[in-house]
């Protein structure tokens, strides 16, 4: 059984490979992660240079022909959650395991949040929410999230419900709060609809891992498959090009089935893969979410608005 030290050594390792490069590539700044929960309108006022676009009310400004913006309370303590599928497919993958890469997703994301002065807990599924983790901050907290994730047992096979993990949530987590849900997605259908109630309450994030082998197979010659989650076995023969192509094409609709689920319930998806860097993968989640803020806001600075503010600055 893994011991506290181990978890030690994950979260140290994690802390110099990952934390301190993003650091460095995005100065501190980890909004484009994380946007806040707790946000009420406070007042309106009359556009001032370096007010943030994203807030101006365009119908007020319509209305009184000079730009206007909206002026929040903003709660900076944010609590985030990691919903986490832990089920007998987890335990898959060609080089590394499923699970390992959600125990280092976990690790860097919660880091990040509780150092910060944030708190972050965890619902843990395997056949059913078997353990919760209350949201706390510090090290120290993020040190015993990681260790409940690295001491627990293979989960034995039985049928995902990842429903069940996400309606848990919906009932247990009081307040507004950013959710991770981190998981394969190989589940009985259900979920799609319980991710997008649970995004009408939270700010939802879908975390989805997989491996390379589920996506193409290899040519080895004859193979024994068996489902983790149902123990139905499979001998299948690799040397058939015909197969394998059948077996991509599957594979790449099972991909356009989840993305159009993930938009449907309205939440961002972050892909990690079992062979990929996860600290690039951290990168290009930053840039999409940073982007898709930028086309919410209507696309960044209008064009009078600009010459304003150029005005106003002096520059030529």
């Amino acid at each position: 059984m893994p011991k506290p030290a181990d978890a030690e050594q994950l979260l140290l390792r994690l802390e110099w490979t990952v934390i301190r490069r993003l650091d460095g590539l995005l100065h501190g700044d980890y909004r484009c992660f994380f946007r806040g929960p707790g946000i009420d309108l406070a007042d309106l006022r009359e556009y001032q240079y370096h007010d943030d676009v994203r807030h101006i009310d365009w119908n007020v400004t319509a209305r009184m022909q000079t730009p206007y913006v909206r002026v929040f309370n903003e709660d900076r303590d944010l609590t985030a959650w990691f919903l986490l599928d832990l089920s007998a497919s987890l335990d898959f993958g060609a080089r590394v395991k499923k699970q390992a890469v959600s125990a280092q997703f976990v690790g860097v994301l919660a880091r990040l949040l509780t150092r910060h002065g944030n708190r972050v807990g965890a619902l843990c599924y395997g056949s059913s929410v078997d353990t919760v983790v209350p949201a706390r901050s510090g090290r120290r907290h993020v040190l015993h999230l990681l260790h409940v994730l690295l001491a627990r047992p293979v989960t034995k096979p039985a049928p995902t419900q990842l429903a069940t993990l996400i309606d848990h949530a919906a009932r247990i987590v009081p307040r507004r709060s950013l959710v991770f849900v981190v998981s394969d997605f190989i589940s009985a259908p259900g979920w799609e609809e319980a991710l997008g109630h649970l995004s009408l309450r939270h700010e939802v994030v879908a975390v989805r891992l997989s491996d390379p082998l589920e996506h193409e197979l290899p040519d080895i010659g004859m193979l024994l498959l068996q489902d983790v989650e149902s123990g139905e076995q499979l001998f299948i023969d690799t040397h058939d090009k015909g197969f394998r192509q059948r077996f991509a094409e599957l594979a790449a609709q099972r991909e356009e089935t989840l993305r159009d689920s993930f938009a449907n319930a309205g939440v961002d998806a972050l892909e990690l893969s079992t062979d990929s860097d996860l600290l690039d993968a951290l990168l290009r989640f930053a840039e999409l979410r940073e982007l898709r803020s930028r086309a919410t806001s209507g696309g960044g600075m209008p064009a009078h608005l600009e010459a304003r503010q150029t005005r106003e600055a002096g520059r030529p």
